[in-house]
């Protein structure tokens, strides 16, 4: 008996020792997949009016924040040229600081003067507060002003649309001298990265997460094998299908891999852990 428990224990040992080199093993399964844009967007613009320019067109690389289309801007330019010239009139502030010096020195003339009767001195001393508010506001009519030259600035900077993102321009709808209201102008398309979108069998729920890499292979043999990481993980499982959404991020950083590729996509999934630690029976021990 005593030979027979220490084999025993021998035994789960050695088990334990070769266990993680030959139980937990990998599974290659592949499905397919299909890349696309990261981010499509349709460039509009933001009021209605004639356009005066496009500058880029179909195919064109674009940055963020470059300017894409000019919308016709003649009355947008009168306004701030006019904003501009009411932000900077002071007239009616150095007439009303005038009046208020003069109110003053009326006042304290009024006051020394004992013939004076006392509702002229209150009269005077009346004006000045008059005279006060009227600078008062004169001050405030210059602060709009200032805010309504900041409004036609925002107002002609509409009229240059610039793109979101950094992309590709997918497709472009519109030309100079046509009247826009509410359709959109260009399309842009963001490529680097790129996303893959594929569909996985319910069988594996559980099994991909986010951040695990996979092995993306484009129809096209030119573009190479690649390796994409697993951003989106739907938690849904469609019953109908019996399958469930898997979303990766693919680098794209030359923008050689064009997207619209379907693709074969490679998981190297690990066994299930339960089913590794289950080999071993811990009510065996007693053996």
């Amino acid at each position: 008996m005593l030979i027979l428990r220490k084999k025993t224990i021998f035994n789960l040992i050695l088990t334990a020792i070769l266990l993680p080199a030959t139980a937990v093993c990998a599974e290659t399964v592949a499905y397919d997949g299909l890349i696309e844009p990261y981010v499509v967007v349709d460039i509009g613009a933001p009021a209605e009016g004639i356009v005066a320019e496009v500058t880029v067109d179909r195919s064109n690389s674009v940055k963020v924040g470059q300017i894409l289309v000019e919308m016709e801007s003649s009355v947008e330019w009168a306004a701030l040229e006019k904003a501009k010239a009411m932000a900077t009139f002071d007239g009616e502030i150095g007439l009303q600081k005038t009046q208020l010096a003069f109110a003053k020195r009326a006042h304290d003339r009024f006051r020394k003067l004992k013939a004076i009767a006392n509702h002229d001195k209150d009269q005077a001393a009346t004006e000045i507060v008059r005279v006060g508010h009227r600078l008062k506001k004169a001050r405030e009519n210059r602060t709009q002003a200032r805010f309504e030259l900041k409004k036609a600035q925002a107002i002609l900077n509409r009229c240059s649309i610039k793109s979101p993102i950094s992309g590709v321009v997918v497709e472009r709808y519109v030309s100079p001298g046509e009247y826009v209201n509410s359709q959109p102008l260009l399309r842009v398309a963001q490529i680097d990265p790129l996303r893959v979108e594929v569909i996985v069998p319910a069988q594996i729920f559980g099994r991909i997460f986010p951040g695990m890499t996979a092995t993306i292979v484009p129809e096209l043999p030119q573009y190479g094998q690649q390796i994409a990481t697993v951003t989106i993980v739907d938690k849904v499982i469609d019953a109908a299908s019996s399958t469930f959404g898997v979303r990766l991020e693919l680098p794209n950083a030359e923008q050689q891999i064009p997207s619209g590729l379907r693709c074969l996509v490679r998981f190297d999934i690990n066994e299930n852990a339960d089913q590794v630690t289950a080999r071993i029976d811990p009510e065996r021990t007693e053996d």
